[in-house]
């Protein structure tokens, strides 16, 4: 599947091709899905807010003009329809889904087949991060759940969220500061020496 197949089928969907925008929900929907799960309490709340961003794409397509991609501008409808939801419903944000991916975290966990003691111990962190996670407030958290989990870069989560790059980049940080100040009082964190950490804040 190329992008000048997905330029297509945005043309055609703009002009009120329904089965265009079809096959453009097809290629998409379980990202966009496995964006809102993250971010909304459940999974009724998650497709709620998903088809919401879909309807949002169907009805403002004339208007997409491919300054940014056609998946970063659907992130930016999915991101918003998950917060107008929270706020619509009076509900607050809940983490769900999988965790933050341990690489980007410094999680000391072997890349290998789990022992049964491994696993548990695994299941155990990965619901400390969730609870961190929920911790956080939601513009801390969304950043974290476009960065981790669906590896957008700065500009991306910058053109998805309306966002400067300078924003962006201070408040992946402060969420991770966040996230691992919390993992550290829980015990379930190791903390990277100072060398490295003062290394990895100054590549961002």
């Amino acid at each position: 599947m190329t992008d000048i197949q997905e330029q297509n089928w945005i043309k055609s969907a703009q002009n009120g091709d329904q089965d265009a925008f079809e096959q453009l929900v097809r290629r998409y929907e379980k990202r966009v899905f496995a964006l809102t799960l993250r971010m909304c309490r459940n999974s009724e709340d998650a497709a709620e807010a998903a088809q919401e961003a879909f309807l949002a794409a169907w009805q403002g397509l004339a208007f997409f003009r491919g300054d940014a991609s056609f998946s970063t501008w659907l992130y930016r409808l999915t991101s918003n329809a998950c917060v107008d939801l929270m706020r619509r419903e009076g509900r607050h944000w809940d983490a769900a889904g999988p965790s933050l991916d341990d690489g980007e975290l410094n999680l000391d966990i072997p890349d290998r087949t789990a022992s049964p003691q491994e696993a548990a111990e695994r299941s155990e962190l990965r619901a400390q991060i969730e609870e961190g996670l929920r911790a956080l407030s939601p513009e801390h958290r969304e950043v974290l759940v476009l960065r981790e989990m669906h590896q957008l870069s700065y500009e991306e989560i910058g053109a998805a969220l309306s966002l400067d790059l300078g924003t962006v980049k201070s408040r992946i940080s402060r969420g991770r500061k966040q996230l691992r100040n919390f993992l550290l009082k829980s015990g379930n964190f190791s903390a990277a020496p100072a060398s490295k950490e003062a290394e990895k804040e100054g590549c961002k």
